[in-house]
Protein backbone atom coordinates (compact mmCIF):
# COMPACT_ATOMS: atom_id res chain seq x y z
CA UNK A 1 0.00 0.00 0.00
CA UNK A 2 1.59 3.45 -1.15
CA UNK A 3 0.67 6.74 0.13
CA UNK A 4 -0.62 7.38 -3.75
CA UNK A 5 -2.94 4.29 -3.32
CA UNK A 6 -4.28 6.02 -0.48
CA UNK A 7 -4.98 9.40 -2.16
CA UNK A 8 -7.06 7.60 -4.79
CA UNK A 9 -9.05 5.94 -2.46
CA UNK A 10 -9.75 9.00 -0.74
CA UNK A 11 -10.20 11.21 -4.02
CA UNK A 12 -12.92 8.39 -4.47
CA UNK A 13 -14.77 8.81 -1.59
CA UNK A 14 -14.52 12.77 -1.75
CA UNK A 15 -16.40 11.85 -5.39
CA UNK A 16 -18.68 9.53 -3.64
CA UNK A 17 -19.77 12.38 -1.23
CA UNK A 18 -19.86 15.01 -3.56
CA UNK A 19 -22.38 12.84 -6.10
CA UNK A 20 -24.00 11.96 -3.37
CA UNK A 21 -24.84 15.54 -1.94
CA UNK A 22 -25.40 16.57 -5.28
CA UNK A 23 -28.04 14.13 -6.21
CA UNK A 24 -29.59 15.01 -2.42
CA UNK A 25 -29.90 18.71 -4.36
CA UNK A 26 -33.43 20.33 -4.58
CA UNK A 27 -31.78 20.76 -8.81
CA UNK A 28 -30.71 17.37 -9.00
CA UNK A 29 -34.10 15.87 -7.44
CA UNK A 30 -36.47 18.05 -9.94
CA UNK A 31 -33.94 16.74 -12.77
CA UNK A 32 -34.24 12.77 -11.44
CA UNK A 33 -38.50 13.21 -10.72
CA UNK A 34 -38.46 14.42 -14.99
CA UNK A 35 -36.96 11.21 -15.31
CA UNK A 36 -38.15 8.87 -13.51
CA UNK A 37 -41.20 10.54 -11.61
CA UNK A 38 -41.94 9.04 -8.54
CA UNK A 39 -39.52 6.34 -8.42
CA UNK A 40 -37.01 9.33 -8.04
CA UNK A 41 -35.98 8.08 -4.44
CA UNK A 42 -35.18 4.59 -5.79
CA UNK A 43 -33.39 6.01 -8.37
CA UNK A 44 -31.36 7.92 -5.97
CA UNK A 45 -30.67 4.96 -3.89
CA UNK A 46 -30.04 3.04 -6.74
CA UNK A 47 -27.53 5.47 -7.52
CA UNK A 48 -25.91 5.93 -4.37
CA UNK A 49 -25.34 2.05 -3.89
CA UNK A 50 -23.64 1.69 -7.13
CA UNK A 51 -21.38 4.48 -6.59
CA UNK A 52 -20.93 3.10 -2.57
CA UNK A 53 -19.63 -0.51 -4.28
CA UNK A 54 -17.71 1.12 -6.62
CA UNK A 55 -16.02 2.95 -3.86
CA UNK A 56 -15.62 0.35 -1.92
CA UNK A 57 -14.44 -2.31 -4.45
CA UNK A 58 -11.63 0.07 -5.74
CA UNK A 59 -10.54 0.90 -2.21
CA UNK A 60 -10.06 -3.16 -1.88
CA UNK A 61 -8.46 -3.83 -4.93
CA UNK A 62 -5.82 -0.45 -4.26
CA UNK A 63 -5.35 -1.32 -0.89
CA UNK A 64 -4.55 -5.19 -1.11
CA UNK A 65 -8.21 -6.52 -0.05
CA UNK A 66 -8.22 -9.97 0.78
CA UNK A 67 -3.63 -10.45 0.55
CA UNK A 68 -4.01 -8.22 3.11
CA UNK A 69 -2.15 -8.52 6.73
CA UNK A 70 -4.62 -8.32 9.65
CA UNK A 71 -3.49 -5.54 12.30
CA UNK A 72 -1.60 -8.01 15.41
CA UNK A 73 -3.80 -6.35 18.04
CA UNK A 74 -4.08 -7.20 21.79
CA UNK A 75 -7.30 -9.19 22.83
CA UNK A 76 -8.65 -6.11 24.28
CA UNK A 77 -8.37 -3.98 21.69
CA UNK A 78 -9.84 -6.75 19.15
CA UNK A 79 -12.95 -7.72 21.37
CA UNK A 80 -13.76 -4.46 22.06
CA UNK A 81 -13.69 -3.74 17.78
CA UNK A 82 -16.20 -6.63 17.62
CA UNK A 83 -18.47 -5.30 20.36
CA UNK A 84 -18.44 -1.95 18.20
CA UNK A 85 -19.02 -4.10 14.77
CA UNK A 86 -22.10 -5.79 17.01
CA UNK A 87 -23.48 -2.41 18.17
CA UNK A 88 -23.26 -0.14 15.60
CA UNK A 89 -24.89 -2.91 13.63
CA UNK A 90 -27.82 -2.77 16.15
CA UNK A 91 -27.86 0.72 16.63
CA UNK A 92 -29.14 1.06 12.72
CA UNK A 93 -31.22 -1.89 13.37
CA UNK A 94 -32.99 -0.04 15.83
CA UNK A 95 -32.74 3.17 14.74
CA UNK A 96 -34.34 1.59 11.01
CA UNK A 97 -37.54 0.83 13.57
CA UNK A 98 -38.39 4.64 13.33
CA UNK A 99 -38.62 4.99 10.16
CA UNK A 100 -41.21 4.73 6.74
CA UNK A 101 -38.83 1.95 5.07
CA UNK A 102 -41.00 2.17 2.28
CA UNK A 103 -40.29 5.79 1.65
CA UNK A 104 -36.60 5.49 2.88
CA UNK A 105 -35.61 2.92 0.32
CA UNK A 106 -37.94 4.90 -2.28
CA UNK A 107 -40.49 1.40 -3.03
CA UNK A 108 -43.36 3.75 -1.69
CA UNK A 109 -45.24 5.68 -4.81
CA UNK A 110 -45.22 8.94 -2.91
CA UNK A 111 -47.05 11.44 -4.89
CA UNK A 112 -45.79 14.82 -5.95
CA UNK A 113 -45.93 17.31 -3.48
CA UNK A 114 -46.84 15.32 -0.96
CA UNK A 115 -46.12 16.05 3.04
CA UNK A 116 -42.63 14.69 4.09
CA UNK A 117 -42.13 12.82 7.15
CA UNK A 118 -42.30 14.44 10.27
CA UNK A 119 -38.98 15.66 12.03
CA UNK A 120 -38.20 11.88 14.25
CA UNK A 121 -37.45 13.47 17.60
CA UNK A 122 -38.65 9.85 19.35
CA UNK A 123 -36.47 6.59 20.13
CA UNK A 124 -33.04 7.04 19.44
CA UNK A 125 -33.45 10.43 17.95
CA UNK A 126 -33.88 11.95 21.98
CA UNK A 127 -30.29 10.95 22.65
CA UNK A 128 -28.55 11.80 18.94
CA UNK A 129 -29.97 13.68 15.80
CA UNK A 130 -28.36 10.94 13.50
CA UNK A 131 -28.40 7.09 15.09
CA UNK A 132 -28.08 5.66 11.33
CA UNK A 133 -24.85 7.63 11.36
CA UNK A 134 -23.29 6.79 15.07
CA UNK A 135 -24.20 3.43 13.57
CA UNK A 136 -22.00 3.52 10.64
CA UNK A 137 -19.15 5.28 13.04
CA UNK A 138 -19.24 1.71 15.42
CA UNK A 139 -19.49 -0.26 12.18
CA UNK A 140 -16.06 1.42 10.50
CA UNK A 141 -14.51 1.13 13.82
CA UNK A 142 -14.90 -2.47 14.28
CA UNK A 143 -13.85 -3.29 10.68
CA UNK A 144 -10.66 -1.07 10.97
CA UNK A 145 -8.75 -4.66 11.47
CA UNK A 146 -6.60 -4.51 8.38
CA UNK A 147 -5.13 -1.09 6.18
CA UNK A 148 -8.08 -1.70 3.59
CA UNK A 149 -10.72 -1.22 6.70
CA UNK A 150 -8.67 1.27 8.45
CA UNK A 151 -8.62 3.73 5.26
CA UNK A 152 -12.32 3.14 4.80
CA UNK A 153 -12.63 3.96 8.42
CA UNK A 154 -11.05 7.03 7.82
CA UNK A 155 -12.20 8.57 4.53
CA UNK A 156 -15.94 6.89 5.07
CA UNK A 157 -15.82 8.65 8.71
CA UNK A 158 -14.93 11.98 7.20
CA UNK A 159 -17.71 11.62 4.36
CA UNK A 160 -20.14 11.34 7.41
CA UNK A 161 -18.88 14.34 8.80
CA UNK A 162 -19.12 16.25 5.68
CA UNK A 163 -22.15 14.31 4.64
CA UNK A 164 -24.01 15.48 7.55
CA UNK A 165 -23.27 19.65 7.67
CA UNK A 166 -25.31 19.00 4.28
CA UNK A 167 -27.70 16.92 5.61
CA UNK A 168 -28.52 19.40 8.55
CA UNK A 169 -28.77 22.32 5.90
CA UNK A 170 -31.58 20.04 4.00
CA UNK A 171 -33.19 19.51 7.34
CA UNK A 172 -33.17 23.14 8.55
CA UNK A 173 -34.93 24.38 5.18
CA UNK A 174 -37.75 21.16 5.67
CA UNK A 175 -38.38 21.82 9.35
CA UNK A 176 -37.11 25.43 10.38
CA UNK A 177 -37.37 26.48 13.62
CA UNK A 178 -37.98 22.51 14.89
CA UNK A 179 -35.01 21.41 13.48
CA UNK A 180 -32.87 24.49 14.69
CA UNK A 181 -34.29 23.46 18.40
CA UNK A 182 -34.06 20.32 18.20
CA UNK A 183 -30.62 20.44 17.39
CA UNK A 184 -30.03 22.68 20.10
CA UNK A 185 -30.68 20.08 22.70
CA UNK A 186 -29.79 16.72 20.89
CA UNK A 187 -26.41 16.23 20.04
CA UNK A 188 -25.18 14.75 16.38
CA UNK A 189 -23.54 11.42 17.32
CA UNK A 190 -22.49 10.99 20.72
CA UNK A 191 -25.31 10.65 23.54
CA UNK A 192 -23.17 12.58 25.98
CA UNK A 193 -26.03 14.82 27.18
CA UNK A 194 -28.76 11.88 27.94
CA UNK A 195 -32.29 11.45 26.60
CA UNK A 196 -33.67 14.94 25.86
CA UNK A 197 -37.19 15.75 26.44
Amino acid sequence: MTLSEQLIYAVLWLLFGAAHSVLASETAKRLTRALFGRLERLAYNLIAVFHFVATVAAGRYLLGGAEAEPFVLPPLIQGGMGAALVAGAGLILLALRHYDLRRFAGTALVPEGAVPEPLHTDGLHRYVRHPLYSGAFLLLIGGATDPFGLATCLWASLYLVIGTWFEERRLISLYGDAYRRYRAAVPAFIPWRGRAR
